[in-house]
């Protein structure tokens, strides 16, 4: 009994430790990319300031003579080579993904095996052209949505949960397109199943322009953090109002929904896309 009690705190102090270096690595990985984009803005302002003098040079020499437009034309395009050193460079926001230690091992004390119900078949949804719109939209924000149809494989399992500790996994394979979590159950029953409904706890990643981009719902966010490949965990602690999905081959922890309040059952939510 001694022996026991003397290990708990080395395990407290070892995960103490743990949290701090992975919050101090985030912070540091947060700082490098403020700094590349905070370049990119300096960047841009120059090339603007540039490009607006060309542009006044261009309208002077537009009223000039064809042999002294000839003159002066070598210092334009020396002007428009100088454009090409103040492009913004391309920042990769990803961030790590940092193994929590013991996390997997937890969890699996309240594993449960989600079983389909009948109600699986071949839909025509517009689920994954309205988060590829919302995507577009973050660029492009007239951009239209485009409806264009796809078989997509919505399935619910046959638990529903009213209460306690629960958590399944979902092989999510290489697949770029898939909705894996936790819905209402008057949602799983309508037709539109709308992403800004409420009452949705979903994990979500699409492909757009060649793009592989994680989202969560209730509100819709971008999680900028590796997609991950194979088995991806979901947890619910009703009690608690907590929904955690969870990386397992990197055993770490992809997004927390947290502090919510469920009043209503919720039934687990899968859906496949095209790959």
């Amino acid at each position: 009994m001694v022996m026991i009690r003397a290990e708990y705190p080395k395990v407290y102090q070892y995960l103490h430790e743990e949290l701090e270096d992975q919050l101090e690595s985030l912070a540091n990985e947060g700082r490098i990319i403020f700094q590349r984009l905070w370049r990119n803005v300096t960047r841009m302002v120059h090339m603007g300031n540039l490009l607006r003098r060309i542009y006044e040079e261009l309208k002077k020499l537009s009223r000039k003579s064809d042999v002294d437009l000839l003159q002066d034309s070598g210092d334009i395009m020396t002007r428009g080579q100088l454009v090409q050193l103040y492009m913004p460079q391309p920042v990769d926001p990803q961030l790590t993904a940092w193994t929590i230690t013991g996390m997997s091992e937890r969890l699996n004390n309240f594993r449960v095996y989600i079983t389909l119900d009948h109600k699986i078949s071949k839909y025509d949804v517009l689920l994954f052209e309205e988060l590829r719109h919302f995507r577009c939209s973050l660029d492009h924000q007239d951009s239209p949505r485009n409806p264009a149809s796809s078989e997509y494989t919505p399935s619910w399992g046959a638990q529903i949960f009213t209460s306690g500790k629960h958590y399944w996994e979902v092989d999510v394979g290489s697949s770029c397109n898939w909705i894996i979590g936790l819905c209402k159950e008057s949602w799983a029953n309508r037709n539109d199943m709308l992403l800004n409904s409420e009452g949705l706890f979903l994990l979500l990643c699409v492909k757009v322009d060649g793009h592989v981009n994680l989202f969560s719902t209730s509100p819709l966010i971008r999680h900028y953090i590796q997609r991950p490949q194979g088995w991806v965990g979901v947890f619910l602690d009703y009690e608690f109002g907590v929904v955690s999905f969870v990386n397992i081959a990197k055993s770490s922890l992809i997004c927390n929904f947290l502090s919510c309040s469920f009043s209503f059952p919720l039934k687990p939510f899968i859906c496949f896309g095209p790959k």
